[in-house]
C-alpha cells in the first residue's frame, strides 16, 4: 500500500494523518493494520521506530467510531504501557489521531497525585493509555472496572514481564473478560515469559515479525572503545561529549547510584546535562524530557527502567557509559537513535568485565563491533578474552578411579 488511504479510514482520521503529515504507511503498518481491522488477535515484533504504535492505534480508533458507545462507562480500549514517558506519547499520538473524531481520551500512570485522575476516571472514556502498577490500584478500589474493554494493546509487553508487572498484566487479562480483541507487541518475541504471557493473553493470534527496510530502520553506526578502568572511561566520555557533532546525546547507566556520580562528575567538568531515573516525580520527569527534547541541555542521562519508551527526535548519539545486562537491551537502547529513517550512531565504552556482553550482542545483531581508538586516550592494556566455559577439575576420588581402571586394563 502506497498511502494511509487505502486502509480506507474514516474521514475523520485521514483528516488527522494528513494534518500529522503521515502519508505512507511503514512496513509494520501496511502487516498490522488489515487484519487489526478485522478484529484479528495479535503478536508482533517490530524494532523500534518503525511505526508500530500506529499500526495498532489506527484500527482501534477505526473500531470505536464504527461502533459508536450506545451506554455511558469505562474505556472500551485499553492501551497499556511500562513506562509514565510512553505512555503520555502514546496519549498525545492518540489526541492527535482523534482530534476530529469526539472520542474521549484519558491518560493513568504513577507519579501523579490521585486527584488528578479523579475526572478521567468519571468521565466517559473511549481510549485510555495507563501503566499497570496505577491501574491495578484503582481496580482494587473498584474505582475503574475493566470489563467494558472491547479492545486491549499490550505495548512493550516484554519490557513489562521484565520490570515485574506480570500479576498485574495477568489480572488485566482476566478483569478484561469479555474483550472482542488483544494486540500485544513487543521488541522480541523470543524468550520464555513473553511466550507463556501470550498464550494466556491471546486466542489464535497472528504472528507478525516485521524487518523493515533499512530506509526505515536508519542507519546506526556503532562501534566501542575499549577502557582500561572507570577513570579512563569517564576520560573517553568527556571527550566524546565535547565534540561539535554531539547535538543531542543519550548516555546509558546501569543504576542510579552510578548516574548520581557521573552527573556530578560531568558537572565538575563543565557540562551541562539533564537526567531521568526510576521512582522520579512525574513534573521532574516531564522538565527533564521536554529540556532535552527542545534543546536546551544537549545530554541527557538515563538508567534503562527511566529512559524505555522514550521517543525524541533528533537524537544524534547512543552512549552505553555502562553495558546493558543483555543483548535486546542493548537494542532498545541504540534505537533510541537513528529513527524513522534518521541516521544516528552508537557507542559503547568498555571495559574488560564487559567484553562478555560484547560477544553477545554480536552474536544477537549478527553483526561485530568495531573497535576505535582515540589516540591521546589509547587503552593501555590488550583487549580482554571473553570468558568461556571452564571444565569442572576432576575430583582425587575420580583420579584415582581413573588410575585403578587403566592398570586393570593392562
Amino acid at each position: 500500500m502506497t498511502s494511509f488511504n487505502d486502509f480506507q479510514f474514516d474521514d475523520d482520521v485521514n483528516k488527522a494523518l494528513s494534518f500529522a503529515g503521515f502519508v505512507k504507511p511503514t512496513s509494520i503498518q501496511q502487516l498490522a493494520i488489515p487484519p487489526a481491522m478485522e478484529g484479528r488477535d495479535i503478536l508482533a515484533s517490530a524494532p523500534t521506530g518503525t511505526g508500530k504504535t500506529l499500526a495498532f492505534l489506527l484500527p482501534a480508533i477505526q473500531y470505536l467510531i464504527d461502533f459508536p458507545r450506545r451506554d455511558p462507562g469505562f474505556a472500551r480500549v485499553l492501551i497499556m504501557t511500562p513506562t509514565r514517558e510512553l505512555a503520555f506519547q502514546i496519549f498525545e499520538q492518540i489526541k492527535v489521531l482523534t482530534q476530529f473524531t469526539g472520542l474521549n481520551v484519558g491518560v493513568i500512570t504513577g507519579g501523579i497525585n490521585y486527584g488528578s485522575h479523579k475526572e478521567t476516571l468519571e468521565k466517559n472514556n473511549d481510549l485510555l493509555v495507563a501503566t499497570p502498577g496505577r491501574l491495578i490500584e484503582y481496580l482494587n478500589e473498584e474505582s475503574f472496572q475493566a470489563d467494558e474493554v472491547e479492545v486491549l494493546i499490550l505495548d512493550e509487553a516484554d519490557r513489562m514481564l521484565d520490570m515485574g508487572f506480570v500479576g498485574e498484566m495477568d489480572r488485566i487479562i482476566v478483569e478484561a473478560k469479555r474483550r472482542r480483541q488483544t494486540m500485544l507487541i513487543s521488541a522480541t518475541l523470543e524468550g520464555v515469559a513473553i511466550s507463556r504471557f501470550a498464550t494466556r493473553a491471546l486466542k489464535e493470534p497472528l504472528l507478525l515479525e516485521a524487518a523493515p527496510p533499512r530506509r526505515e530502520m536508519g542507519k546506526i553506526t556503532q562501534w566501542i572503545h575499549l577502557a582500561d578502568d572507570g577513570e579512563h572511561k569517564l576520560a573517553l566520555l568527556l571527550h566524546l561529549l565535547k565534540q561539535p557533532e554531539m547535538t543531542k546525546v543519550i548516555v546509558f547507566i546501569k543504576t542510579r547510584e552510578r548516574l548520581a556520580t557521573l552527573t556530578g562528575q560531568l558537572e565538575a567538568a563543565g557540562i551541562k546535562t539533564c537526567w531521568l531515573q526510576g521512582e522520579m516525580p512525574q513534573d521532574k520527569r516531564m522538565t527533564a524530557v521536554s529540556r532535552f527534547s527542545a534543546g536546551q541541555v544537549r545530554i541527557l542521562l538515563a538508567t534503562d527502567i527511566a529512559a524505555r519508551g522514550l521517543d525524541i527526535d533528533d537524537i544524534s548519539h547512543v552512549i552505553n557509559f555502562d553495558m546493558p545486562r543483555t543483548a535486546d537491551i542493548y537494542i532498545h537502547r541504540i534505537g533510541r537513535t537513528g529513527r524513522a529513517g534518521k541516521k544516528g550512531i552508537a557507542i559503547s565504552l568498555v571495559e574488560a568485565h564487559d567484553i562478555g556482553i560484547v560477544g553477545k550482542v554480536e552474536r544477537y545483531t549478527e553483526q561485530a563491533l568495531k573497535r576505535r581508538v582515540i589516540e591521546e586516550l589509547r587503552p593501555k592494556h590488550k583487549e580482554a578474552k571473553a570468558p568461556g566455559k571452564t571444565k569442572k577439575p576432576k575430583t582425587v576420588a575420580k583420579k584415582k578411579a581413573l588410575k585403578k581402571a587403566a592398570k586393570a586394563r593392562g
